[in-house]
Protein backbone atom coordinates (compact mmCIF):
# COMPACT_ATOMS: atom_id res chain seq x y z
CA UNK A 1 0.00 0.00 0.00
CA UNK A 2 1.38 3.41 -0.93
CA UNK A 3 2.32 5.68 1.93
CA UNK A 4 2.88 2.79 4.35
CA UNK A 5 6.70 2.94 4.44
CA UNK A 6 8.78 4.04 7.42
CA UNK A 7 8.88 7.65 6.24
CA UNK A 8 5.14 7.89 5.61
CA UNK A 9 3.36 10.62 7.65
CA UNK A 10 1.45 9.36 10.65
CA UNK A 11 -2.34 9.78 10.64
CA UNK A 12 -3.50 12.99 12.27
CA UNK A 13 -5.24 12.16 15.58
CA UNK A 14 -8.08 14.61 14.93
CA UNK A 15 -8.63 13.09 11.48
CA UNK A 16 -8.63 9.60 13.00
CA UNK A 17 -11.14 10.56 15.68
CA UNK A 18 -13.31 12.20 13.00
CA UNK A 19 -13.39 8.95 11.02
CA UNK A 20 -14.24 6.99 14.16
CA UNK A 21 -17.05 9.41 14.93
CA UNK A 22 -18.40 9.08 11.38
CA UNK A 23 -18.37 5.29 11.75
CA UNK A 24 -20.31 5.57 15.02
CA UNK A 25 -22.84 7.87 13.35
CA UNK A 26 -23.37 5.38 10.54
CA UNK A 27 -23.71 2.50 13.01
CA UNK A 28 -26.32 4.44 14.99
CA UNK A 29 -28.25 5.40 11.83
CA UNK A 30 -28.15 1.79 10.59
CA UNK A 31 -29.40 0.48 13.92
CA UNK A 32 -32.30 2.94 13.77
CA UNK A 33 -33.28 2.18 10.17
CA UNK A 34 -32.86 -1.58 10.60
CA UNK A 35 -35.84 -1.46 12.95
CA UNK A 36 -38.01 0.22 10.31
CA UNK A 37 -39.91 -1.87 7.78
CA UNK A 38 -39.74 -0.60 4.20
CA UNK A 39 -39.81 -2.07 0.72
CA UNK A 40 -37.59 0.71 -0.65
CA UNK A 41 -33.89 -0.17 -0.94
CA UNK A 42 -31.82 1.93 1.44
CA UNK A 43 -28.94 3.99 0.08
CA UNK A 44 -25.59 2.20 0.42
CA UNK A 45 -22.94 3.49 2.77
CA UNK A 46 -20.97 6.13 0.79
CA UNK A 47 -17.62 4.43 1.48
CA UNK A 48 -18.85 1.32 -0.35
CA UNK A 49 -21.00 2.95 -3.04
CA UNK A 50 -20.18 4.13 -6.55
CA UNK A 51 -21.60 7.64 -6.21
CA UNK A 52 -22.91 9.31 -9.34
CA UNK A 53 -23.80 12.97 -8.80
CA UNK A 54 -26.25 14.38 -11.36
CA UNK A 55 -27.41 17.97 -11.75
CA UNK A 56 -31.11 18.75 -12.07
CA UNK A 57 -30.60 20.07 -15.63
CA UNK A 58 -28.86 16.81 -16.60
CA UNK A 59 -31.56 14.62 -15.05
CA UNK A 60 -34.56 16.63 -16.28
CA UNK A 61 -35.42 18.89 -19.21
CA UNK A 62 -35.31 22.37 -17.66
CA UNK A 63 -34.78 24.40 -20.84
CA UNK A 64 -37.91 26.53 -20.36
CA UNK A 65 -37.18 27.01 -16.67
CA UNK A 66 -33.63 28.06 -17.48
CA UNK A 67 -34.94 30.63 -19.98
CA UNK A 68 -37.17 32.14 -17.29
CA UNK A 69 -34.23 32.29 -14.88
CA UNK A 70 -31.97 34.02 -17.42
CA UNK A 71 -34.58 36.47 -18.74
CA UNK A 72 -36.64 37.24 -15.61
CA UNK A 73 -34.35 36.47 -12.68
CA UNK A 74 -34.26 34.10 -9.75
CA UNK A 75 -37.46 35.28 -8.00
CA UNK A 76 -39.65 34.67 -11.08
CA UNK A 77 -37.88 31.35 -11.63
CA UNK A 78 -38.61 30.12 -8.10
CA UNK A 79 -42.20 31.39 -8.36
CA UNK A 80 -42.69 29.49 -11.65
CA UNK A 81 -41.28 26.29 -10.17
CA UNK A 82 -43.55 26.51 -7.13
CA UNK A 83 -46.62 27.20 -9.27
CA UNK A 84 -45.78 24.14 -11.39
CA UNK A 85 -44.51 21.80 -8.69
CA UNK A 86 -47.21 19.23 -9.54
CA UNK A 87 -46.26 19.32 -13.25
CA UNK A 88 -43.87 16.45 -13.89
CA UNK A 89 -40.58 17.44 -15.51
CA UNK A 90 -39.65 15.69 -18.75
CA UNK A 91 -36.52 13.50 -18.88
CA UNK A 92 -33.17 15.20 -19.47
CA UNK A 93 -29.99 13.82 -21.09
CA UNK A 94 -28.85 11.81 -18.03
CA UNK A 95 -32.30 10.32 -17.31
CA UNK A 96 -31.94 7.04 -19.24
CA UNK A 97 -28.43 6.56 -17.87
CA UNK A 98 -29.75 6.93 -14.29
CA UNK A 99 -32.57 4.47 -15.02
CA UNK A 100 -30.00 1.98 -16.31
CA UNK A 101 -27.87 2.42 -13.16
CA UNK A 102 -30.92 1.64 -11.05
CA UNK A 103 -31.62 -1.50 -13.07
CA UNK A 104 -28.06 -2.68 -12.32
CA UNK A 105 -28.72 -1.97 -8.63
CA UNK A 106 -31.90 -4.06 -8.70
CA UNK A 107 -30.00 -7.00 -10.22
CA UNK A 108 -27.20 -6.66 -7.65
CA UNK A 109 -29.68 -6.63 -4.78
CA UNK A 110 -31.21 -9.87 -6.10
CA UNK A 111 -27.81 -11.57 -6.10
CA UNK A 112 -26.21 -9.81 -3.10
CA UNK A 113 -29.02 -8.57 -0.82
CA UNK A 114 -26.66 -7.54 1.99
CA UNK A 115 -23.90 -6.02 -0.17
CA UNK A 116 -23.51 -2.23 -0.39
CA UNK A 117 -21.20 -2.09 -3.42
CA UNK A 118 -23.63 -0.58 -5.91
CA UNK A 119 -24.56 2.78 -7.45
CA UNK A 120 -25.80 5.66 -5.32
CA UNK A 121 -27.32 8.52 -7.32
CA UNK A 122 -27.14 11.97 -5.72
CA UNK A 123 -28.98 15.02 -7.07
CA UNK A 124 -26.33 17.75 -6.99
CA UNK A 125 -27.84 21.11 -7.90
CA UNK A 126 -27.46 24.84 -7.27
CA UNK A 127 -31.25 25.09 -7.21
CA UNK A 128 -32.99 26.73 -4.26
CA UNK A 129 -34.66 24.52 -1.66
CA UNK A 130 -38.07 25.94 -2.68
CA UNK A 131 -37.66 24.15 -6.03
CA UNK A 132 -37.06 20.84 -4.26
CA UNK A 133 -40.71 19.84 -4.13
CA UNK A 134 -41.03 19.77 -7.93
CA UNK A 135 -37.82 17.77 -8.24
CA UNK A 136 -38.99 15.28 -5.61
CA UNK A 137 -42.41 14.96 -7.25
CA UNK A 138 -40.81 14.27 -10.64
CA UNK A 139 -38.35 11.74 -9.19
CA UNK A 140 -41.21 9.92 -7.46
CA UNK A 141 -43.35 10.03 -10.62
CA UNK A 142 -40.69 8.11 -12.54
CA UNK A 143 -39.98 5.72 -9.67
CA UNK A 144 -36.34 6.77 -9.35
CA UNK A 145 -34.45 5.93 -6.18
CA UNK A 146 -32.66 9.19 -5.44
CA UNK A 147 -32.60 9.78 -1.69
CA UNK A 148 -29.66 12.13 -1.32
CA UNK A 149 -29.95 15.75 -2.48
CA UNK A 150 -27.51 18.65 -2.34
CA UNK A 151 -29.31 21.95 -3.08
CA UNK A 152 -27.00 24.93 -2.71
CA UNK A 153 -29.31 27.91 -3.31
CA UNK A 154 -27.43 29.52 -6.18
CA UNK A 155 -23.92 28.56 -5.06
CA UNK A 156 -21.78 26.11 -7.01
CA UNK A 157 -22.27 22.57 -5.67
CA UNK A 158 -18.83 21.46 -6.86
CA UNK A 159 -17.28 21.95 -3.42
CA UNK A 160 -19.60 19.26 -2.05
CA UNK A 161 -18.57 16.60 -4.55
CA UNK A 162 -15.61 15.44 -2.47
CA UNK A 163 -17.70 15.38 0.71
CA UNK A 164 -20.22 13.13 -1.05
CA UNK A 165 -17.37 10.81 -2.16
CA UNK A 166 -18.36 11.34 -5.79
CA UNK A 167 -17.09 8.89 -8.42
CA UNK A 168 -18.73 10.61 -11.40
CA UNK A 169 -20.36 14.05 -11.81
CA UNK A 170 -22.70 14.85 -14.71
CA UNK A 171 -23.98 18.35 -15.33
CA UNK A 172 -25.37 20.56 -18.10
CA UNK A 173 -23.11 23.39 -16.90
CA UNK A 174 -19.71 23.23 -18.60
CA UNK A 175 -18.09 25.66 -16.15
CA UNK A 176 -18.99 23.50 -13.15
CA UNK A 177 -17.76 20.41 -14.97
CA UNK A 178 -14.44 22.12 -15.73
CA UNK A 179 -14.15 23.10 -12.07
CA UNK A 180 -14.77 19.49 -11.01
CA UNK A 181 -12.25 18.09 -13.53
CA UNK A 182 -9.63 20.48 -12.17
CA UNK A 183 -10.43 19.18 -8.67
CA UNK A 184 -9.63 15.65 -9.87
CA UNK A 185 -13.24 14.40 -10.06
CA UNK A 186 -14.41 12.42 -13.11
CA UNK A 187 -16.92 14.76 -14.75
CA UNK A 188 -18.65 15.47 -18.04
CA UNK A 189 -21.07 17.96 -19.58
CA UNK A 190 -24.27 16.32 -20.80
CA UNK A 191 -25.76 16.99 -24.24
CA UNK A 192 -29.22 15.91 -25.34
CA UNK A 193 -29.49 13.81 -28.50
CA UNK A 194 -31.16 15.44 -31.50
CA UNK A 195 -33.25 12.33 -32.20
CA UNK A 196 -35.31 10.04 -29.99
CA UNK A 197 -33.97 6.50 -29.88
CA UNK A 198 -34.86 3.44 -27.82
CA UNK A 199 -32.44 2.51 -25.04
CA UNK A 200 -31.96 -0.89 -23.45
CA UNK A 201 -34.03 -1.42 -20.31
CA UNK A 202 -32.01 -4.44 -19.24
CA UNK A 203 -28.36 -3.49 -19.84
CA UNK A 204 -26.33 -0.40 -18.93
CA UNK A 205 -24.31 0.47 -22.03
CA UNK A 206 -21.41 2.91 -21.60
CA UNK A 207 -19.11 4.01 -24.44
CA UNK A 208 -15.74 5.68 -23.85
CA UNK A 209 -13.29 7.46 -26.10
CA UNK A 210 -9.68 6.51 -25.34
CA UNK A 211 -7.19 9.38 -25.34
CA UNK A 212 -7.91 12.15 -22.80
CA UNK A 213 -10.88 10.14 -21.47
CA UNK A 214 -9.75 6.71 -20.28
CA UNK A 215 -6.10 7.53 -20.93
CA UNK A 216 -4.03 10.69 -20.54
CA UNK A 217 -3.65 13.11 -23.44
CA UNK A 218 0.06 12.21 -23.89
CA UNK A 219 -0.45 10.68 -27.34
CA UNK A 220 -3.01 13.24 -28.43
CA UNK A 221 -0.47 15.98 -27.79
CA UNK A 222 1.84 14.38 -30.33
CA UNK A 223 -0.94 14.18 -32.94
CA UNK A 224 -1.83 17.84 -32.47
CA UNK A 225 1.73 19.15 -32.38
CA UNK A 226 3.73 16.78 -34.61
CA UNK A 227 1.21 15.04 -36.86
CA UNK A 228 0.02 11.47 -37.46
CA UNK A 229 3.29 9.94 -38.68
CA UNK A 230 5.12 10.97 -35.51
CA UNK A 231 2.16 9.70 -33.47
CA UNK A 232 2.26 6.26 -35.13
CA UNK A 233 6.04 6.10 -34.61
CA UNK A 234 5.68 7.11 -30.95
CA UNK A 235 2.97 4.54 -30.25
CA UNK A 236 4.91 1.68 -31.82
CA UNK A 237 8.08 2.61 -29.91
CA UNK A 238 6.09 2.76 -26.65
CA UNK A 239 3.77 -0.16 -27.32
CA UNK A 240 4.75 -1.92 -24.08
CA UNK A 241 4.68 1.22 -21.94
CA UNK A 242 1.22 1.70 -20.40
CA UNK A 243 -0.45 5.04 -21.00
CA UNK A 244 -1.10 7.19 -17.94
CA UNK A 245 -4.67 7.20 -16.71
CA UNK A 246 -7.25 9.74 -17.85
CA UNK A 247 -10.18 11.23 -15.91
CA UNK A 248 -12.68 8.41 -16.64
CA UNK A 249 -10.37 5.46 -15.95
CA UNK A 250 -11.71 5.20 -12.39
CA UNK A 251 -15.31 4.95 -13.57
CA UNK A 252 -14.44 2.15 -16.02
CA UNK A 253 -12.73 0.43 -13.09
CA UNK A 254 -15.91 0.82 -11.01
CA UNK A 255 -17.99 -0.72 -13.79
CA UNK A 256 -15.51 -3.59 -14.05
CA UNK A 257 -15.78 -4.35 -10.33
CA UNK A 258 -19.54 -4.64 -10.61
CA UNK A 259 -19.28 -6.80 -13.74
CA UNK A 260 -17.09 -9.24 -11.83
CA UNK A 261 -19.79 -9.58 -9.17
CA UNK A 262 -22.14 -10.84 -11.88
CA UNK A 263 -19.48 -13.12 -13.35
CA UNK A 264 -18.95 -14.65 -9.90
CA UNK A 265 -22.62 -15.73 -9.96
CA UNK A 266 -22.24 -17.28 -13.44
CA UNK A 267 -24.04 -14.30 -15.01
CA UNK A 268 -21.43 -13.27 -17.57
CA UNK A 269 -23.77 -13.88 -20.52
CA UNK A 270 -26.58 -12.09 -18.72
CA UNK A 271 -24.53 -9.23 -17.27
CA UNK A 272 -26.50 -5.94 -17.12
CA UNK A 273 -23.36 -3.85 -17.82
CA UNK A 274 -21.57 -3.60 -21.16
CA UNK A 275 -18.63 -1.31 -21.93
CA UNK A 276 -17.31 -0.03 -25.26
CA UNK A 277 -14.11 1.67 -26.39
CA UNK A 278 -14.84 3.86 -29.43
CA UNK A 279 -11.60 5.45 -30.56
CA UNK A 280 -10.37 7.32 -33.63
CA UNK A 281 -7.09 5.36 -33.38
CA UNK A 282 -6.08 2.84 -36.04
CA UNK A 283 -5.87 -0.74 -34.78
CA UNK A 284 -2.73 -1.78 -36.67
CA UNK A 285 -0.80 1.47 -36.21
CA UNK A 286 -1.66 2.41 -32.63
CA UNK A 287 -4.16 -0.04 -31.16
CA UNK A 288 -1.83 -2.46 -29.41
CA UNK A 289 -0.69 0.09 -26.82
CA UNK A 290 -4.28 0.82 -25.84
CA UNK A 291 -5.17 -2.85 -25.35
CA UNK A 292 -1.95 -3.56 -23.46
CA UNK A 293 -2.59 -0.54 -21.21
CA UNK A 294 -6.04 -1.87 -20.27
CA UNK A 295 -4.50 -5.30 -19.63
CA UNK A 296 -1.81 -3.77 -17.40
CA UNK A 297 -4.57 -2.08 -15.36
CA UNK A 298 -6.39 -5.40 -14.98
CA UNK A 299 -9.39 -3.96 -16.82
CA UNK A 300 -11.58 -5.56 -19.46
CA UNK A 301 -13.53 -3.69 -22.12
CA UNK A 302 -16.35 -5.67 -23.71
CA UNK A 303 -16.04 -4.21 -27.21
CA UNK A 304 -13.18 -2.21 -28.75
CA UNK A 305 -13.85 -0.30 -31.96
CA UNK A 306 -10.87 1.30 -33.75
CA UNK A 307 -12.24 3.69 -36.37
CA UNK A 308 -9.01 5.00 -37.95
CA UNK A 309 -10.39 8.54 -38.10
CA UNK A 310 -13.87 7.63 -39.38
CA UNK A 311 -16.90 9.40 -37.81
CA UNK A 312 -18.07 7.87 -34.54
CA UNK A 313 -21.77 8.74 -34.93
CA UNK A 314 -22.80 5.80 -37.19
CA UNK A 315 -21.07 3.24 -34.93
CA UNK A 316 -22.71 4.75 -31.85
CA UNK A 317 -26.12 4.38 -33.51
CA UNK A 318 -25.50 0.62 -33.58
CA UNK A 319 -24.25 0.53 -29.98
CA UNK A 320 -27.01 2.76 -28.56
CA UNK A 321 -25.14 3.62 -25.36
CA UNK A 322 -26.90 5.33 -22.47
CA UNK A 323 -23.90 7.67 -22.43
CA UNK A 324 -20.85 8.28 -24.63
CA UNK A 325 -17.81 10.09 -23.18
CA UNK A 326 -15.48 12.05 -25.48
CA UNK A 327 -13.06 14.96 -25.08
CA UNK A 328 -13.62 16.52 -28.53
CA UNK A 329 -16.72 18.54 -29.33
CA UNK A 330 -16.87 17.57 -32.99
CA UNK A 331 -17.30 13.92 -31.92
CA UNK A 332 -19.94 14.99 -29.39
CA UNK A 333 -21.84 16.96 -32.04
CA UNK A 334 -21.61 14.12 -34.57
CA UNK A 335 -22.99 11.69 -32.00
CA UNK A 336 -25.80 14.09 -31.05
CA UNK A 337 -26.99 14.50 -34.63
CA UNK A 338 -27.54 10.77 -35.00
CA UNK A 339 -29.33 10.32 -31.68
CA UNK A 340 -26.62 9.47 -29.13
CA UNK A 341 -26.60 11.10 -25.69
CA UNK A 342 -23.05 12.40 -25.38
CA UNK A 343 -20.99 13.72 -22.49
CA UNK A 344 -18.06 16.07 -23.07
CA UNK A 345 -14.98 15.55 -20.89
CA UNK A 346 -13.10 18.89 -20.85
CA UNK A 347 -9.63 17.48 -20.37
CA UNK A 348 -6.36 17.53 -22.25
CA UNK A 349 -4.74 19.29 -25.17
CA UNK A 350 -7.85 19.18 -27.39
CA UNK A 351 -9.48 21.83 -25.20
CA UNK A 352 -6.77 24.33 -26.11
CA UNK A 353 -7.33 23.72 -29.80
CA UNK A 354 -11.12 23.92 -29.46
CA UNK A 355 -10.85 27.31 -27.70
CA UNK A 356 -8.49 28.70 -30.32
CA UNK A 357 -10.79 27.47 -33.09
Amino acid sequence: MSGSGPDAPQPDSSEESGLQEAERDWAAAKAFYDNLVTKRPRPPKPQHAITVAVSSRALFDLVEERRIYEEQGVEKYVEYQQENENVTLKPGPAFHFVKALEHVNARLLELYPDDEERFDIVLMTNNHAQVGVRLINSINHYGLTIERFCMTGGKSPVGYLTAYLTNLYLSADSEKVQEAIEAGIASATMFTANKDVAYSDTQLRVAFDGDAVLFSDESEQIVKEQGLDKFFEHEQLNENKPLAQGPLKGFLEDLGKLQKKFYAKNERLNCPIRTFLVTARSAASSGARVLKTLRSWGLEIDEALFLAGAPKGPILVKIRPHIFFDDQMFHIEGAQKLGTIAAHVPYGVAQKYQKSA
